[in-house]
Protein backbone atom coordinates (compact mmCIF):
# COMPACT_ATOMS: atom_id res chain seq x y z
CA UNK A 1 0.00 0.00 0.00
CA UNK A 2 1.21 3.42 -0.74
CA UNK A 3 0.33 6.76 0.87
CA UNK A 4 1.04 10.42 0.75
CA UNK A 5 1.11 13.88 1.89
CA UNK A 6 2.25 17.17 0.56
CA UNK A 7 5.03 19.38 2.74
CA UNK A 8 6.18 22.48 1.71
CA UNK A 9 10.17 22.90 1.58
CA UNK A 10 10.96 26.84 2.51
CA UNK A 11 13.99 26.96 0.60
CA UNK A 12 12.04 26.05 -2.70
CA UNK A 13 8.67 26.74 -1.87
CA UNK A 14 7.52 23.72 -3.89
CA UNK A 15 5.64 21.00 -2.86
CA UNK A 16 7.34 17.59 -2.19
CA UNK A 17 5.40 14.08 -1.71
CA UNK A 18 5.95 12.35 1.17
CA UNK A 19 5.72 8.55 0.56
CA UNK A 20 4.82 5.86 3.29
CA UNK A 21 5.03 2.33 2.38
CA UNK A 22 3.66 -0.89 3.62
CA UNK A 23 4.86 -3.60 1.70
CA UNK A 24 2.60 -6.85 1.15
CA UNK A 25 4.54 -9.86 1.41
CA UNK A 26 3.69 -10.87 -2.70
CA UNK A 27 5.84 -7.79 -3.28
CA UNK A 28 8.68 -8.24 -1.61
CA UNK A 29 10.13 -10.62 -4.60
CA UNK A 30 9.34 -7.99 -7.49
CA UNK A 31 11.87 -5.14 -5.62
CA UNK A 32 12.37 -3.58 -9.17
CA UNK A 33 8.79 -3.13 -9.60
CA UNK A 34 8.79 -1.64 -6.10
CA UNK A 35 11.60 0.80 -7.45
CA UNK A 36 9.60 1.92 -10.48
CA UNK A 37 6.66 2.61 -8.40
CA UNK A 38 8.38 4.74 -5.91
CA UNK A 39 10.55 6.50 -8.97
CA UNK A 40 6.87 7.76 -10.86
CA UNK A 41 5.38 9.09 -7.59
CA UNK A 42 8.49 10.58 -6.18
CA UNK A 43 8.93 14.43 -6.68
CA UNK A 44 12.08 16.58 -5.54
CA UNK A 45 12.62 20.21 -5.37
CA UNK A 46 13.03 21.18 -8.44
CA UNK A 47 16.59 22.09 -9.50
CA UNK A 48 17.55 23.53 -12.73
CA UNK A 49 20.66 22.85 -13.12
CA UNK A 50 20.57 19.32 -12.40
CA UNK A 51 16.88 18.56 -15.18
CA UNK A 52 19.32 20.70 -17.39
CA UNK A 53 22.04 18.38 -17.15
CA UNK A 54 20.33 15.48 -17.05
CA UNK A 55 18.26 16.19 -20.56
CA UNK A 56 21.64 17.27 -22.25
CA UNK A 57 22.64 13.52 -21.04
CA UNK A 58 20.02 11.93 -22.51
CA UNK A 59 19.34 13.92 -25.88
CA UNK A 60 23.22 13.68 -26.66
CA UNK A 61 21.67 10.82 -29.25
CA UNK A 62 18.89 12.16 -30.08
CA UNK A 63 19.05 14.76 -33.59
CA UNK A 64 19.35 18.75 -32.97
CA UNK A 65 17.00 21.09 -33.17
CA UNK A 66 16.63 22.27 -36.91
CA UNK A 67 18.05 25.87 -36.07
CA UNK A 68 21.02 24.40 -34.55
CA UNK A 69 21.93 21.62 -37.10
CA UNK A 70 21.72 24.13 -39.89
CA UNK A 71 24.30 26.48 -37.75
CA UNK A 72 26.64 23.09 -37.31
CA UNK A 73 26.35 22.69 -41.04
CA UNK A 74 27.59 26.01 -41.47
CA UNK A 75 24.57 28.39 -42.15
CA UNK A 76 26.14 30.68 -39.79
CA UNK A 77 24.83 34.12 -40.50
CA UNK A 78 21.89 35.93 -38.79
CA UNK A 79 20.04 36.05 -42.44
CA UNK A 80 20.37 32.55 -42.59
CA UNK A 81 19.40 31.55 -39.63
CA UNK A 82 16.09 34.13 -39.66
CA UNK A 83 14.72 32.59 -42.76
CA UNK A 84 15.84 29.36 -41.90
CA UNK A 85 13.92 29.94 -38.87
CA UNK A 86 10.68 31.35 -40.83
CA UNK A 87 10.45 28.05 -42.72
CA UNK A 88 10.34 26.40 -39.77
CA UNK A 89 7.07 27.74 -38.54
CA UNK A 90 4.71 24.86 -37.88
CA UNK A 91 6.81 23.03 -39.88
CA UNK A 92 8.86 19.36 -38.96
CA UNK A 93 12.71 19.90 -38.52
CA UNK A 94 13.16 16.82 -40.68
CA UNK A 95 11.32 19.03 -43.53
CA UNK A 96 13.08 22.41 -42.46
CA UNK A 97 16.33 21.22 -42.86
CA UNK A 98 16.23 20.03 -46.59
CA UNK A 99 13.63 22.58 -47.34
CA UNK A 100 16.36 25.48 -45.92
CA UNK A 101 19.29 23.80 -47.96
CA UNK A 102 17.61 23.74 -51.19
CA UNK A 103 16.93 27.72 -50.91
CA UNK A 104 20.66 28.25 -49.75
CA UNK A 105 21.87 25.95 -52.42
CA UNK A 106 20.13 28.37 -54.92
CA UNK A 107 20.51 31.79 -53.01
CA UNK A 108 21.76 32.29 -48.95
CA UNK A 109 22.32 36.14 -48.95
CA UNK A 110 20.10 38.97 -49.13
CA UNK A 111 21.13 40.18 -52.55
CA UNK A 112 20.79 36.40 -54.36
CA UNK A 113 16.89 35.66 -52.43
CA UNK A 114 15.99 39.50 -53.01
CA UNK A 115 16.16 38.37 -56.96
CA UNK A 116 14.29 35.18 -56.68
CA UNK A 117 10.56 35.42 -58.23
CA UNK A 118 7.66 35.02 -55.82
CA UNK A 119 6.58 31.81 -57.44
CA UNK A 120 9.95 30.57 -58.03
CA UNK A 121 11.07 31.00 -54.13
CA UNK A 122 7.40 29.74 -53.42
CA UNK A 123 8.38 26.65 -55.31
CA UNK A 124 11.91 25.84 -53.62
CA UNK A 125 10.12 25.96 -49.89
CA UNK A 126 6.54 24.22 -51.39
CA UNK A 127 7.47 21.54 -48.47
CA UNK A 128 7.12 23.81 -45.53
CA UNK A 129 3.77 25.17 -44.36
CA UNK A 130 2.29 28.30 -44.95
CA UNK A 131 4.71 28.27 -48.08
CA UNK A 132 2.56 31.23 -50.40
CA UNK A 133 3.02 33.77 -47.44
CA UNK A 134 6.54 32.54 -46.10
CA UNK A 135 8.42 33.03 -49.73
CA UNK A 136 6.37 36.95 -49.23
CA UNK A 137 8.00 36.88 -45.89
CA UNK A 138 11.53 35.96 -47.15
CA UNK A 139 11.28 38.75 -49.80
CA UNK A 140 10.59 41.17 -47.82
CA UNK A 141 12.97 40.34 -45.33
CA UNK A 142 15.77 39.99 -47.97
CA UNK A 143 14.89 43.38 -49.66
CA UNK A 144 15.22 45.13 -46.32
CA UNK A 145 18.10 43.43 -45.34
CA UNK A 146 19.64 44.57 -48.90
CA UNK A 147 18.43 48.06 -49.03
CA UNK A 148 18.45 49.81 -45.25
CA UNK A 149 21.17 47.46 -43.68
CA UNK A 150 23.39 46.91 -46.42
CA UNK A 151 23.18 42.83 -47.07
CA UNK A 152 23.73 42.58 -43.32
CA UNK A 153 20.65 42.07 -40.32
CA UNK A 154 21.58 43.85 -37.13
CA UNK A 155 21.96 41.71 -33.97
CA UNK A 156 19.21 43.84 -32.07
CA UNK A 157 15.66 42.20 -31.34
CA UNK A 158 13.55 45.16 -31.61
CA UNK A 159 14.89 45.74 -34.77
CA UNK A 160 14.29 42.02 -35.72
CA UNK A 161 10.93 42.35 -34.76
CA UNK A 162 10.04 45.28 -36.71
CA UNK A 163 10.50 42.91 -39.43
CA UNK A 164 7.07 42.00 -40.81
CA UNK A 165 6.40 38.12 -39.99
CA UNK A 166 9.37 37.75 -37.44
CA UNK A 167 8.09 37.28 -33.96
CA UNK A 168 9.95 36.85 -30.36
CA UNK A 169 10.53 33.20 -30.84
CA UNK A 170 12.66 33.30 -34.28
CA UNK A 171 14.15 36.83 -33.37
CA UNK A 172 15.65 35.53 -30.08
CA UNK A 173 16.57 32.04 -31.73
CA UNK A 174 18.66 33.35 -33.91
CA UNK A 175 19.83 35.83 -32.03
CA UNK A 176 21.07 33.24 -29.42
CA UNK A 177 22.55 30.66 -31.88
CA UNK A 178 24.47 33.13 -34.09
CA UNK A 179 25.40 35.99 -31.95
CA UNK A 180 25.60 34.13 -28.31
CA UNK A 181 23.28 36.78 -26.60
CA UNK A 182 21.06 35.34 -23.83
CA UNK A 183 18.04 34.85 -25.48
CA UNK A 184 14.69 31.89 -25.23
CA UNK A 185 12.75 30.92 -27.83
CA UNK A 186 9.66 29.59 -26.95
CA UNK A 187 8.16 27.46 -29.13
CA UNK A 188 5.10 24.86 -28.46
CA UNK A 189 7.31 22.39 -27.19
CA UNK A 190 8.99 24.55 -24.31
CA UNK A 191 5.98 26.01 -23.65
CA UNK A 192 5.01 22.44 -22.50
CA UNK A 193 7.64 21.29 -21.24
CA UNK A 194 7.80 24.07 -18.69
CA UNK A 195 4.20 24.25 -17.71
CA UNK A 196 4.27 20.31 -17.33
CA UNK A 197 7.12 20.76 -14.87
CA UNK A 198 4.99 23.30 -12.67
CA UNK A 199 7.95 25.89 -13.40
CA UNK A 200 5.08 28.14 -15.04
CA UNK A 201 1.92 28.67 -15.06
CA UNK A 202 0.86 30.07 -18.69
CA UNK A 203 -1.20 29.83 -21.47
CA UNK A 204 0.52 31.23 -24.66
CA UNK A 205 3.93 30.83 -25.43
CA UNK A 206 4.44 34.84 -25.19
CA UNK A 207 3.37 34.31 -21.59
CA UNK A 208 6.08 31.62 -21.17
CA UNK A 209 8.71 33.55 -22.33
CA UNK A 210 8.46 36.13 -20.20
CA UNK A 211 8.64 34.18 -16.78
CA UNK A 212 11.08 32.32 -17.89
CA UNK A 213 13.28 35.74 -18.37
CA UNK A 214 12.40 36.38 -14.66
CA UNK A 215 13.37 33.00 -13.19
CA UNK A 216 16.07 31.49 -15.53
CA UNK A 217 19.60 32.68 -15.16
CA UNK A 218 20.93 34.33 -18.52
CA UNK A 219 23.60 31.92 -18.91
CA UNK A 220 21.35 28.60 -19.19
CA UNK A 221 18.56 30.48 -21.66
CA UNK A 222 19.90 28.97 -25.14
CA UNK A 223 20.56 25.52 -23.03
CA UNK A 224 16.17 26.02 -23.17
CA UNK A 225 16.09 26.15 -26.57
CA UNK A 226 18.83 24.09 -27.23
CA UNK A 227 17.25 21.34 -25.14
CA UNK A 228 14.07 21.62 -24.95
CA UNK A 229 12.86 22.01 -28.03
CA UNK A 230 14.00 18.20 -29.18
CA UNK A 231 13.26 17.29 -25.65
CA UNK A 232 9.86 18.01 -26.36
CA UNK A 233 9.71 16.72 -29.63
CA UNK A 234 10.97 12.92 -28.72
CA UNK A 235 10.19 12.51 -25.07
CA UNK A 236 7.88 14.95 -23.36
CA UNK A 237 5.66 14.87 -26.08
CA UNK A 238 1.78 16.41 -26.73
CA UNK A 239 0.56 13.44 -26.47
CA UNK A 240 0.98 10.20 -24.57
CA UNK A 241 4.45 11.39 -22.89
CA UNK A 242 7.60 8.84 -22.04
CA UNK A 243 7.33 9.62 -18.61
CA UNK A 244 8.70 6.20 -18.03
CA UNK A 245 11.93 6.96 -19.41
CA UNK A 246 12.49 10.27 -18.96
CA UNK A 247 15.51 11.48 -16.60
CA UNK A 248 13.76 14.14 -14.87
CA UNK A 249 10.44 12.70 -13.64
CA UNK A 250 11.39 12.98 -9.91
CA UNK A 251 11.02 16.67 -10.66
CA UNK A 252 8.15 16.92 -12.84
CA UNK A 253 4.97 17.65 -11.21
CA UNK A 254 3.47 16.06 -14.61
CA UNK A 255 0.93 19.03 -15.00
CA UNK A 256 -2.34 18.08 -16.76
CA UNK A 257 -0.75 14.55 -17.75
CA UNK A 258 -3.63 11.99 -17.63
CA UNK A 259 -2.03 9.08 -19.68
CA UNK A 260 2.01 8.55 -20.81
CA UNK A 261 3.80 5.79 -21.89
Amino acid sequence: MLTGSFRLFPKHDLPVLVINIVIPRSVISNISGLFQVIRIVMKYPFDLATVLNRIAQTMAVYPRAAMFELYERGYTSLFEQLIACIISIRTLDETTIPVAEQLFSLARTPDTIAKLAPAHLERIISRSTFAEQKSHTILTIARIAEERYHGKLPDDFAQLTALRGVGPKCANLALGIVSGKAAISVDVHVHRVVNRWGLVHTRQPEQTLIQLEQIIPENRWIDINRLLMPFGKHICTGRLPQCSVCPVLEYCRQVGVTEHR
